[in-house]
């Protein structure tokens, strides 16, 4: 019952995560006037795609909450570990 609350906060916070770098993407190819596909490409050959990456964190602080109002710890727990694991990957991708 525990590991399956985690589980679906952390599938939870890895979407909010996935939406966030979307808006974040599209926020960026309106403000440039590129398109979506070209603005990913930009970051991406840029080697800078982990900073849309770490922007693309901030929904999980809106889950995170909701989930500690709903008296959901362990689905908050799974939210932080989303998190760490998106911070990780963040340095893995800035330091190669």
């Amino acid at each position: 019952m525990i590991k399956k609350e985690i589980l679906i906060g952390f599938v939870t916070g890895i979407l909010a995560n996935l939406v966030g770098v979307i808006i974040c993407i599209a926020i960026v190819s309106g403000i440039k006037g590129m398109s979506f596909m070209e603005t990913y490409e930009f970051y991406i050959a840029s080697g800078t795609s982990w900073s849309i990456l770490t922007l693309g964190a901030l929904p999980n602080l809106g889950v995170f909450f909701l989930f500690l109002n709903k008296n959901k710890l362990y689905r908050a727990r799974g939210v932080i570990m989303a998190t760490f694991i998106t911070a990780i990957v963040a340095y893995v991708v800035y330091f190669s």
